[in-house]
């Protein structure tokens, strides 16, 4: 008797987990092709984009067939095989990058900023048992780190090191690897991934993969989970983040941070997404072990009521929508930052403007040639970090820096959020033929590097105008992509003093070459 019900514990306990395996943040293509499948309508409609990384369970609507072309085999993709044990060998990936200047990356997790020649690797496995799942995938980075003309603009405000030191770069980090107990739809565990919270596809204020990953608790949905009331995607972590020791800014206390993403699709208002993200960062020392500072994302909003001036703690929150057009094959998308809590509802609307920042995006598919399967995509976003004009009756100062939390909102030298840095202003225009995974384009953007520094110093603006031609496609097991980035900056490094002055302007390679096979 004994036995029979070991048995039936045991299947119940398979039947009841869930499939815990991730889409790890930056695989080359695949991000990118899930957003076109759901547009194209292959792909579950209800998944928000906003709570990343992307967990397979999350699309077993996409047909069979392409699914062979994502970055899990086809034995972990499919529904019937959500719930297989065992162990998995995952893709082998090595993405190459030469930079004649450091001064423009993002979304290049574990990679730096540095001048030259880096690459990084990873691979690794993914085991599972019943609810139980373990996913190794170490990467490795190597980096030249050349000398060039520094500006040492951030090493006396936050942990954001022009360069890392004046030696080649090298580490082995736990990159995107997680261990987790799973129960359809929830997933506790501990995880040393990126993250990316919000709509934004370039850029995201508060969790991105421009820094590589740190070392979290997690409580996150594997899925959208229905209500009467509509869907629900969320996740809650508890992390530390660590400092680059790069920089001018040292401490033995290392940084807790405290946070959480809700993404919100109405019943009533199909396509439609809305939520919100919250992040806080306090040294460890300034922790007092009270549920409020191991968890002070589920305190009010508002000073009044949390005596925050109390505490060295930062705050950075934003609202965020998306709303997905299926008949266009179109999506828009915002989200509306605040690095600074408003100290009552009547403070917040006097000067709604104090301390904001905003991403505007839009992506659509054309077809093309009338081809059920091809299409041009067209995608636009525009990212605004500078303070607004509020700045002149009251300094908000640069986002992810702040006073008493000197190291910034920053891991290990980069920011977490969006790539641009403080005070960045970015506007990128991509149009692509895109084909299943395969995609040839040409991407323009302009970059303008902290109009916050710019302004409190007179400098002029240091604006980075840029073109490039990329490329994304499979053959067999093996995923290419390549990118040919042309660079031309005006007032490099705010050396030459007024906008547009020709004598300190400068031109920048960008090359980029990543192969990935998947067993």
């Amino acid at each position: 008797m004994s036995r029979i019900k070991f048995v039936v514990f045991l299947s119940l306990f398979v039947t009841f987990s869930a499939f815990s395996q991730s889409i790890p943040l930056g695989t080359p293509a695949v991000d990118d092709y899930l957003r076109r499948a759901q547009l194209s309508g292959e792909l579950n409609p209800n998944l928000s984009f906003t709570v990343r990384p992307t967990m397979p369970f999350s699309v077993d609507t996409i047909s069979a067939e392409n699914f062979n072309n994502l970055f899990l085999p086809m034995s972990l993709s499919s529904e019937r095989s959500k719930n297989r044990n065992g162990l998995h060998i995952l893709p082998v990936s090595l993405l190459q990058r030469y930079n004649s200047h450091p001064s423009y990356h993002m979304n290049d997790g574990a990679m730096i900023p540095g001048k030259g020649y880096q690459s990084l690797i990873s691979a690794g496995v993914f085991a599972k048992l019943g609810p139980i799942s373990l996913q190794l995938r170490p990467e490795y980075i190597y980096a030249a780190n050349a000398d060039f003309n520094e500006f040492k603009s951030h090493n006396g405000s936050s942990d954001l090191p022009v360069r890392f030191g004046e030696d080649p770069y090298s580490k082995l980090l736990w990159g995107q690897s997680s261990f987790r107990i799973s129960f359809d739809p929830v997933s506790l565990g501990i995880s040393n991934e990126n993250l990316w919270w919000g709509p934004g596809i370039k850029n995201s204020l508060l969790m991105s993969n421009s820094s590589t990953g740190f070392k979290h608790l997690t409580l996150n949905t594997t899925r959208p989970i229905r209500t009467p009331i509509g869907s629900f995607e969320t996740q809650i972590v508890a992390g530390k983040l660590e400092e680059s020791g790069f920089s001018n800014v040292r401490s033995e206390d290392w940084r807790y941070l405290s946070g959480m993403v809700l993404s919100y699709q109405p019943r009533w208002l199909p396509g439609i997404f809305v939520g919100f993200s919250r992040g806080f960062q306090i040294y460890s020392k300034e922790n007092d072990g009270s549920f409020g500072d191991y968890f002070p994302v589920f305190q009010a909003f508002q000073k009044k009521n949390t005596n925050e001036d109390a505490k060295a703690r930062d705050q950075v929150t934003s609202l965020f929508a998306r709303w997905l057009f299926k008949e266009s094959k179109a999506e828009l998308y915002f989200e509306y930052g605040l690095n600074d809590h408003a100290y009552d509802l009547r403070d917040f609307l006097n000067a709604p403007e104090h301390a904001r920042v905003y991403t505007l995006g839009m992506n659509k598919l054309v077809s093309y040639q009338g081809k059920k399967d091809e299409f041009i995509q067209i995608a636009f976003e525009l990212s605004h970090l500078e303070q607004s004009i509020d700045r002149i009756v009251r300094d908000a100062g640069e986002w992810y820096t702040h006073s008493q939390v000197y190291h910034g909102y920053t891991n290990r030298g980069e920011v977490l959020g969006a790539g641009i840095g403080p005070g960045g202003n970015f506007q990128s225009l991509q149009v692509s033929w895109v084909k299943s995974l395969k995609q040839i384009g040409l991407q323009f953007e302009r970059y303008e590097h902290n109009g916050d520094l710019a302004n409190a110093y007179g400098l002029g603006q240091w604006v980075d105008f840029s073109a490039a031609a990329l490329s994304t496609w499979d053959y067999k097991n093996f995923l290419l992509n390549a990118k040919l980035q042309a660079i031309q900056s005006v007032n490099y490094q705010w050396l030459s003093g007024p906008y547009g002055s020709p004598n300190k302007n400068a031109f920048h390679i960008n090359a980029e070459l990543g192969i990935m096979y998947r067993f």
